[in-house]
């Protein structure tokens, strides 16, 4: 996308024009910043027309003219936002935060206005207490349940009153999780920590002193060495540097972010978030705002979720303090005379690791190249799903960094497109994740899915392959669970298409793919040393596998912690009456957390839960769906074959195409046999 200065005279929007590029690509290389606002208006406008049609429609309601009307509504809408949203994540500018911010409101407002308008709930409604004479087939029906159940918690079936406050409400929430999100890219776009000299550099192993220069060249301090915010840089910095006094420096700044004071500070802004969810969750009728956001998922009530999660927390701390005592004796050994600190726990951490497993960072990382776990990952789809990519080389994409795949079947008939963002850059939003460009549905053709995985990992210099550590090629072969989860998804209606399931069933997927990374099958044909291009031996994988579980007290219990405070405090009438930092506290003393961790994600940065609703009250999930996803990959290693076909197929089609077609437990149920219980993630993570 180009940032050339608006012209006086008017072209026509690229946005809003048939899209002839390969596969349907939006026309990235057309799109200036000042397309984007008509774009979004008339597009606004032409879906509004499409809702305002089906509600005023004289005719008696039926499926097809409501609801299946409904799925075909404000296309345009649909395809400008997918494309501006995933370029305000992966490719954002000072221009492209203010026109998100400007247009969060008006987009909340055209989704209350739609899901609030009472003849269209009307019609809804006729319908669903009408559906067992209907006739419509499992997936039909499904999506009637969806929409009945998305107007009703929207507000729909609430007197005048309520119904005026409810669009205030979701209006401002837009407003404020949108300028969330931009305080904390805002405080990780602005941190630079240069390392001006040698001393700086102490103990940084070459592959981190690389990207650190990388990382200086880009944000213009040539010759010298900078550590950012972004996990591929921060987490290794932490790791290896001998300077505690850096360490720490890095450490706060990168828990600090979202409360460092000034226009970038986000505990105002949880608050006023705090105080409108709770609000929203007793017009509904609901008693705070985690029944009412867990009232649509597996779980069920927060009593289910705080079961779940304490039941695993009390190993987990019980390991975390075994960890710490270990990581204060090897520091003793060294000669420190020291308290371990939250900085210092992942520097001990190598060197414990080193000690007892004879495994480090620096040892490992040539085995990882970033193209060989492409490649994995890709290997362990074709031997489960038959599927193959195809790169495509000549399409106009939204960086130069961005890669695309042509997905095909067994037949070599065509899947869909694949993205691969891989890079971290100062324009790109922290973390790792899944999008779609488009997504499948068949209600209005055989449309086929572009979906796009998004990461942040250390570029190397020109010429030079990057590297990985294990963490980020789990981190990829991850992503690329959802990715699948995309791309194989084979439904009619696009309210049900992919990843459109429960939040605590999406997670199933991914972190089930995951398993196949550590596989020797998959680890002894591509981890494959950079330099001298063979294989990692044998007795080096032994290591790795034997240390997989290796810190997983730590790992689990910062997990834990924001899973643990993200339930508290939406379970709470009068959390947005109390400084945020005092509910951080709250939380941690109740569980007694362990002094030398913080959480995964302290409140005023923790995006998932408070830059918009998708996991408030839900960051639970990854360890609901883990559950799933011991027990699934359990069913694979019963049979002795971990890509057993039958057990693929099963899979393929009930879980990664089904979509949202069914209840989860139903689709769980359908691959399985019988939901799991907490027996095999125990098992999994070295607590049993």
């Amino acid at each position: 996308m180009t940032t050339d200065t608006k012209p006086d005279t008017a072209t026509a929007n690229p946005l809003l024009a048939d899209w002839t590029a390969p596969f349907g690509l939006p026309p990235f290389g057309e799109i200036e910043p000042w397309h984007w606002e008509p774009a979004f208006e008339t597009a606004l406008a032409s879906a509004r027309r499409d809702i305002d049609a089906i509600a005023e429609n004289p005719e008696a309601p039926d499926f097809d003219n409501t609801i299946a009307a409904m799925e075909r509504a404000g296309r345009d809408l649909t395809r400008v936002a997918m494309v501006f949203f995933n370029l305000a994540g992966s490719h954002t500018s000072e221009e492209l935060r203010r026109i998100e911010r400007d247009m969060a409101p008006k987009l909340a407002r055209h989704s209350s206005q739609t899901l609030l308008n009472q003849s269209l709930y009307a019609r809804v409604a006729t319908l669903w207490e009408a559906r067992d004479q209907l006739g419509l087939d499992a997936e039909a029906a499904r999506v009637l349940e969806r929409y009945h159940l998305m107007f009703t918690r929207a507000g729909a079936a609430l007197d005048e009153a309520g119904r005026t406050r409810m669009v205030e409400i979701t209006q401002e929430l837009a407003v404020l999780g949108t300028r969330f999100s931009q305080n904390v890219l805002s405080d990780e776009a602005d941190y630079k920590l240069v390392l001006e000299g040698e001393e700086d550099l102490a103990g940084l192993p070459p592959f981190l002193r690389q990207a650190a220069a990388e990382a200086a060249g880009e944000r213009g301090h040539p010759g010298k060495h900078v550590i950012t915010l972004s996990r591929s840089l921060i987490e290794p910095f932490l790791q290896f540097s001998t300077r505690r006094d850096l360490r720490e420096t890095a450490f706060k700044a990168w828990t600090a972010r979202g409360e460092n004071g000034g226009e970038t500070d986000n505990r105002e802004v949880i608050a006023r978030i705090l105080a409108l969810r709770q609000e929203r969750a007793e017009l509904l009728g609901f008693d705070d705002f985690a029944s009412y956001k867990l009232d649509d998922t597996m779980a069920g009530t927060p009593d289910a979720v705080r079961e779940l999660l304490e039941t695993v927390w009390t190993p987990a701390v019980e390991q975390a303090r075994r960890e710490a005592a270990a990581l204060q004796e090897i520091a003793a050994e060294g000669g420190d005379n020291i308290v371990i600190e939250p900085w210092d726990w992942r520097f001990y951490a190598e060197k414990l690791r080193s000690r007892d497993h004879a495994l480090e960072e620096a040892e490992l990382k040539p085995y990882f190249p970033l193209e060989n776990i492409i490649q994995a990952a890709f290997e362990t789809a074709n031997r489960l799903f038959g599927l193959t990519f195809r790169e495509v080389d000549g399409v106009t994409l939204y960086h130069p960094d961005v890669r695309a795949f042509e997905v095909l079947d067994k037949a070599g008939a065509h899947v869909g497109l694949f993205l691969g963002d891989y890079f971290n850059r100062s324009t790109k939003r922290s973390g790792a994740w899944m999008s779609a460009f488009r997504r499948q549905e068949k209600l209005s053709g055989d449309i086929r899915p572009i979906i796009v995985n998004v990461m942040n990992f250390a570029k190397a210099p020109k010429g030079e392959p990057a590297l990985l550590t294990f963490d980020d090629a789990r981190t990829l072969f991850h992503e690329f669970g959802h990715a699948l989860h995309g791309l194989l998804s084979d439904v009619t209606y696009p309210m049900i298409s992919g990843t459109s399931v429960s939040r605590d069933f999406v997670e199933l997927p991914s972190q089930l793919y995951e398993h196949w990374l550590e596989e020797p099958e998959i680890l002894s044909r591509f981890a494959v040393h950079v330099e001298t291009g063979e294989a990692m031996p044998k007795e080096l994988m032994e290591r790795v596998l034997a240390a997989r579980n290796f810190n997983q007290g730590f790992e689990t219990v910062e997990y834990l912690a924001s899973a643990l405070f993200d339930l508290d405090v939406h379970a709470r009438t009068d959390a947005a009456k109390t400084d945020v930092g005092t509910l951080e506290s709250e939380t941690l003393t109740r569980i007694a957390m362990p002094r030398e961790i913080v959480m995964r994600h302290r409140p005023t940065q923790f995006a998932h839960v408070f830059s918009g609703d998708g996991y408030s009250s839900g960051y639970y999930s990854y360890m609901w769906s883990e559950v799933m996803d011991a027990d699934a990959f359990t069913a694979f290693e019963e049979t002795g074959d971990i890509f057993n076909a039958e057990l693929a197929r099963r899979l393929r089609e009930a879980i990664y195409s089904a979509g949202g077609r069914q209840d989860p437990k139903d689709a769980y149920i359908a691959f399985r046999g019988a939901l799991p219980d907490a027996g095999p993630l125990l098992k999994k993570r070295g607590f049993l």
